[in-house]
């Protein structure tokens, strides 16, 4: 399948890309016809600071205290949190950003430690995800944080698949139209399985998983 991959870049600066392999996969939640493989921009220096400029602009006017980096974002989280505290006119300049990866129970929801919910609690909190598909996971961390006690101003993603979750806007670097092939579907309804066509693996935030 690796023979089908492309070379994605952001319409709006051309040094954000990303990998982008047609196929059948399965994520926890839904069908895709495209794996997106963000390597490259959650672990290299520059990919994830041009990452975190490009976000920025979405939330320079929105109250950030705390950043939740799901899906290996930390470091994308950790430039984010630079560029909203040391902007210029922004309403997050000066203050002290916290960023944090949190753990995740059987059932995948977030976990926050004792020494680590103060840094959530009575707080704007930003959440920031690599690939949204069908926005579930983007719920069920919702649910939590507001079990936490922290207050979801915003959420960031690099690829969205969808506008909004429970009517909170989702700001992102890519979306579908920059993947023209790209669908996502509910596993029951999923035309490529109704066609036959076998699954070429199993993906996360992690990767992907041959079968």
């Amino acid at each position: 399948m690796e023979n089908q991959k492309s070379v994605i870049s952001a319409a709006n600066n051309s040094r954000i890309k990303f990998e982008v392999i047609n196929g059948h996969f399965a994520t926890n939640h839904s069908h895709v016809s495209s794996y997106i493989d963000m390597s490259g921009i959650k672990n290299s220096l520059n990919g994830a600071k041009e990452t975190a400029k490009e976000l920025a602009g979405a939330f320079n006017y929105t109250p950030v205290q705390a950043i939740i980096c799901v899906e290996g974002t930390r470091m994308v989280g950790a430039f984010l949190a630079d560029e909203l505290s040391s902007g210029l006119h922004g309403i997050n300049a000066g203050i002290d950003i916290s960023v944090i990866t949190p753990e995740f129970g059987m059932n995948n929801e977030i976990i926050l430690r004792d020494n680590i919910q103060q840094m959530i609690r009575g707080k704007a909190v930003l959440l920031l995800a690599s690939s949204v598909s069908s926005g579930k996971s983007v719920a069920q961390t919702m649910d939590c944080l507001n079990y936490y006690g922290g207050t979801l101003t915003g959420v960031g993603a690099i690829f969205s698949a969808v506008e909004e979750v429970h009517g909170m806007k989702i700001s992102s670097v890519f979306t579908p139209k920059d993947i023209p092939a790209y669908q996502s579907h509910k596993p029951a309804e999923c035309p490529m399985c109704q066609a036959g066509q076998k699954l070429d693996a199993i993906v996360n935030s992690f990767g992907y998983s041959k079968l």
